[in-house]
Parts: C-alpha cells; structure tokens; sequence
C-alpha cells in the first residue's frame, strides 16, 4: 500500500470512527451551523476565528446567530466537543478543515479574495500530511485550483496524495424554518478522485445528502448559477412591477395569477431592493471571471442594475406618495418599517433599507426606523437605534415605509394610525381594498385603471 493511500485511508477511518478533530476557519452564518453540526456528529470541534470578542462569546456559551441557540453553543463547550480560539497553532490538531470566511467585493466589484488567502496561509502554516482541506466561501470559478492548490503544495504537500482539497459551496439560507446546514444537499467537488472520496465522507457525517461533481470549478460555479438565477428572476420581477406601475396593474395579482400554472414558472416576487451576503454579490464573482475570458455576462449585468435601483425606484414612490398630499420629501418625516435583509431575521448586510435611509435623507427627510429583530445598527462610525412602534409614532410620521415584512408587525394597527403607508413586500394585502392611504411597490392595489383622488 502506497503511502498516499495508507494517509487517505487512515482519515477515512478517523472520520468514519468519530475520532477525527475537525477544524472550522470562519465563525460566522456559515461557519458556526456548520460546527454545530460536526458536533452533534460526535466529532471534537475546533472554531479558529481572529475575531477575539467573537471567540470569547463563544466560550462562554452565547452566540450570535439567530438559527444557533446559546444552549447549544453552551453545551458544545461545556462538553468539550468545540473550542474557539484565535491561535493558528490549534489548526495543526485538526484532521479536516472547512474555510467559511467572507468573501466580499472591492469598490470596483472584483472579487477581494483577503480572508480566504489569510486562513489558506494560517492552515499552511499549520498543515501535515493527513490533512483533507475544504473551502465553503462563495467565490469564482478557479479559486481552489488557484488559490488554494499552491499554497498548500508550497510547503511540500502533494494534493491528492499528501493532503485533500476540495470545494463545497455553503448553502447557508439564514432564519429558513424548513432547511438547515443538515438537510440542505451539500455538493463537493475535489481537485482529484481521493479528494473527492475524503470530502464526502467527512461531510457525508453530518449532512444527510452528498452531491459529488467532477471538479472543484463544477462545484464554484453550481453556487454562482444558484444565486444568479435567483438574482436574474428577482430583477425581472423587479422590472415587471415598475412595468406594472405604468400600466396601472396590480403586480401582485399578476404573480399570484401566474404561480397557479404547475408547470414552466417559479414564483418570484418584488421588493425594495436585494440584501444578504449572497444575491447581491455572487454574480459579480461570475462576471468578473469572465470579464477576464473577455466575455460579458449580459443578463448578469443587467439584473444586477436593475436590483441596484431598486432602492431608488422606492425613494421615488415616496416621492410620488407625499406629492399626493401636497408634501415634498424635503422636511417630511419617514418611519422606516424592517431594516434587516430578510424578513423575520436580524441581519442588515447588504440590506436596500440602508440605501433607502441615506437616499431619502439626501433629500432633506427625517428618517427613522423600526425594527423588531435589529436594536440598532452601526454605519460609517453613527449608530442609529429603532425607534418605539406606537401610535404616536405611526400618527406623527408623514409617511411609513414597509421595507421588510417582519411577521411579528401588527400592520393593522400600522395602517389605523399612519397618514399614508408605502408597502414593498405587499404585507398590508389584506387591508389595501378600499384603503385609500395605502401605496405598493406598483400603484393600483385593486387593479382600477383611474388614479386615486388626493385625500382631503
């Protein structure tokens, strides 16, 4: 037996006997279910972050994410099955490794690769050969080839004999109640066979269903082709409601209408704007790429300008809305309702509330917000903190903006006290027929053709 065999199947055996010690590089919505989930597998768990008051938190049992209760955090510590830390030198315990560290992009929208190079290195450092090294960051075609691949065999590590190297998009779908990091298919693709064969068991352990694809390029770009669909399918919902406002239709009837066919259309909806660390990224990964095979992704760019513009569409329905009771926006107080990304979450990375806050207060508004999920929120160095949802505050604003559909908003009580309601996610549905006080993302909620009399 050679000894590139002997080392693969010496891991096999570990991950299958539980004894191996699994290591998670990133402790955030990605990282942190994941090691819930080794854990619960039976392996010990080490979470390496550089983030020291993150680590801290952890150890003492409290988390951060809202889909990771602190019991189980607490649990996990308290039984010794999952360590966090800011020593690199702890990677050198560990038997696998998962990279689930942020991957944003630079002001000029290319890929800022910063946090996966920095835990690679880390992991170099520490690496032995035995060592079976998977990345979950989203990222362009090429990069565990690229990226990964030579900084690993820099350090005399051949990939596929010494040390296992793969790729597996995280399919993290935060506050989901239905799918979870366990049950959400998990697809690897690995630089060689044996790479594949050690990724999959080790993720085989704790997720119910493996999806192996021939290369680690196939498996970048299954998470790219993910989110661009979505991206592509919201932007034309997106034009499909401004194409609606013209014509003075109902875009939600028209969707709703549309989802009852069985067969040939998946329901996408509207809104103010596209927010998570995904949709709004992703694409740009993939054109990026291939703006450097010199080919422009058309329908890429152009769902990613409509998207962007979202937020100013909103602004301009504001506008719109207080022209009819003859106010400018300039002067005009804006209670914002929901300023996370997603409904019923506490996440505001990326959210179009944020761009709607500063694009009405360029204008000369007085915005505040409410949020039942986010306390406040930190940008450019000033925290801004959720206002109190009481009738006073509904009463005394001249117009309430629904940006995220929290379901915990009574939005009866909203549309009783306001003067005038602007709804993105239609969650006032219910309450719009014959409410002259309520606005969409798309005029005409009861599908009239006539325009509506300014209340006097």
């Amino acid at each position: 037996m050679s000894d590139a065999v002997a080392l693969r199947d010496r891991l096999l055996g570990r991950i299958a006997e539980r004894t191996a010690t699994i290591g998670v590089v990133g402790l955030g919505y990605v990282g942190l279910p994941l090691v819930m989930e080794f854990v619960r597998a039976g392996f010990r768990v080490i979470g390496y972050d550089v983030n020291a008051p993150l680590v801290d938190q952890l150890m003492q049992g409290r988390s951060h994410i809202q889909d990771v209760p602190d019991a189980e955090v607490s649990a996990a510590v308290q039984g010794q099955r999952f360590t966090a830390t800011t020593r690199e030198e702890w990677l050198a315990e560990c038997d696998a490794i998962s990279i689930a560290v942020p991957t944003p992009l630079s002001k000029t929208r290319d890929p800022d690769m910063a946090y996966v190079l920095s835990a690679v290195d880390a992991i170099a450092r520490q690496a032995r050969p035995g060592l079976c090294v998977v990345l979950e960051s989203t990222t362009y075609p090429g990069t565990t080839r690229e990226l990964l691949q030579p900084r690993l065999e820099g350090k005399g590590l051949t990939v596929g004999q010494d040390v296992f190297v793969a790729f597996s998009p995280e399919r993290v779908d935060p506050g989901n109640p239905r799918f979870n990091t366990r049950n959400t298919p998990k697809v690897v693709g690995g630089i060689t066979p044996a790479c594949v064969e050690v990724a999959r068991a080790l993720y085989e352990s704790c997720i119910d269903t493996v999806v192996p694809v021939s290369s680690p390029e196939a498996a970048e770009l299954v998470k790219l082709l993910e989110n661009t669909f979505r991206a592509v399918n919201i932007g034309l919902v997106n034009e499909i409601a401004m194409m609606c406002d013209k014509l003075r239709v109902n875009v939600w009837e028209v969707i709703d209408a549309a989802a009852t066919k069985p067969f040939g259309f998946t329901k996408f909806t509207p809104g103010p704007g596209i927010g998570g660390h995904c949709i709004p990224l992703d694409p740009h990964y993939l054109a990026w790429k291939m703006r450097t095979l010199n080919y422009k992704t058309r329908f890429v760019d152009l769902a990613s300008e409509i998207n962007a513009g979202m937020p100013e569409y909103v602004v301009q329905r504001v506008e719109a809305s207080l022209n009819e009771y003859a106010k400018a926006v300039n002067g005009s107080r804006v209670l914002v309702l929901g300023v996370a990304y997603k409904k019923d979450l506490d996440d505001v990375r990326e959210s179009p509330a944020l761009d709607i806050i500063r694009l009405l207060e360029a204008r000369g508004a007085e915005v505040a917000f409410h949020d039942p999920h986010v306390a406040a929120f930190r940008e450019h160095g000033y925290v801004r903190s959720s206002s109190a949802l009481t009738p006073e505050a509904l009463a005394g604003a001249d117009a309430v903006l629904i940006v995220t559909d929290h379901s915990s908003i009574d939005y009866q009580a909203v549309v009783d006290s306001a003067t005038l309601v602007i709804d993105t996610r239609n969650a006032t549905a219910a309450l719009r027929p014959g409410n002259a006080r309520i606005r969409g993302l798309a005029d005409s909620p009861d599908g009239r053709w006539e325009r509506r009399v300014r209340p006097r």
